[in-house]
């Protein structure tokens, strides 16, 4: 199956393979640097080596990297915007060391600058981080945000408009989490909302830039902008928004992982797993749900 959750790189880079593949993910999320500060120790040539020998336990497109929350490209300070993108490039250059295929970030937030502005300057801060990326590297998944705040990405259009400004958008991809997308007000709790959702999804982005899942419930109500992450159906969602995501053939060769809450060990993601793997094995015994 392709489902498997973000795990701690504590230890060195490889360990969050070694954790994921512990509990049995089949996909893994990681930070590529220590995301509580912008600038970080680089990375040596044996912990390279020790990365790119797990990375063969997983599907090539399995395994994902996810930007520092400090990063934001649509920043109006421009001490803050000239760091965010002097910390993404960097992180881009550990991935493609690493030959990690994708980079999730959140698009950002405007501050108070406005919706228009701050969609403008992401695509600028997009520009110029591709053109300064002089080797292929990862690919950009921006990811739906729940629109807590001046946060953007938070409608599938606010995400058409900042990729059809950027040269290069042709490259980018997106990450479709759900308990953004539903506290932005996208439904996905009966089958024929969530079949509405991914039609907009597809109307305005195209289905194929969807590259990547983060699996989560929601702690708080539909369209409610909070960004708060709940068990898999101990939340707003419930399992049914989750039955319909696992039994979704068309994305069966996309990436899934979990950011629910982590207990002190990996026993709250096992039981996660455990439970959108048995949502996929039930659907099968009693046909597609309804």
């Amino acid at each position: 199956m392709n489902l498997g959750a973000h795990m701690s790189i504590a230890g060195g880079m490889h360990r969050a393979l070694e954790r994921g593949r512990s509990i049995g993910c089949n996909a893994v999320q990681l930070f590529v640097q220590n995301t509580s500060r912008w600038r970080t120790r680089k990375l040596d040539p044996g912990e390279i080596a020790l990365f790119r020998k797990e990375t063969g336990m997983f599907a090539p497109n399995f395994i994902l990297a996810h930007s520092s929350y400090l990063v934001n490209l649509a920043s109006n300070d421009g001490r803050i915007l000239a760091r965010s993108i002097e910390c993404f490039l960097d992180e881009m250059n550990r991935a493609s060391s690493l030959g990690i295929p994708y980079l999730v970030v959140h698009p950002g937030s405007h501050r108070g600058a406005g919706e228009a502005a701050g969609l403008k300057r992401i695509a600028s801060s997009l520009d110029e981080i591709l053109s300064a990326t002089g080797v292929p590297g990862p690919e950009i998944l921006l990811e739906t945000t729940a629109g807590q705040g001046d946060s953007l990405g938070t409608t599938f259009d606010q995400l058409a408009c900042i990729i059809g400004a950027v040269r290069a958008g042709g490259s980018l991809g997106v990450c479709f989490d759900t308990c953004h997308v539903f506290a932005a007000g996208y439904d996905l709790r009966t089958k024929r909302a969530y079949e509405e959702t991914i039609r907009a999804f597809d109307l305005a982005l195209g289905i194929e830039r969807l590259k990547a899942f983060h699996v989560n419930d929601s702690r708080k109500e539909l369209g409610s902008r909070v960004d708060r992450h709940a068990h898999i159906g101990e939340g707003a969602l419930g399992l049914k928004a989750f039955s319909f995501l696992m039994n979704d053939e068309r994305f069966f060769d996309r990436p899934m992982v979990l950011e629910t809450p982590k207990g002190t060990d990996d026993s709250n993601d096992t039981r996660n797993l455990a439970v959108l793997r048995g949502l996929r094995r039930a659907s099968k015994r009693r046909g597609s749900p309804r």
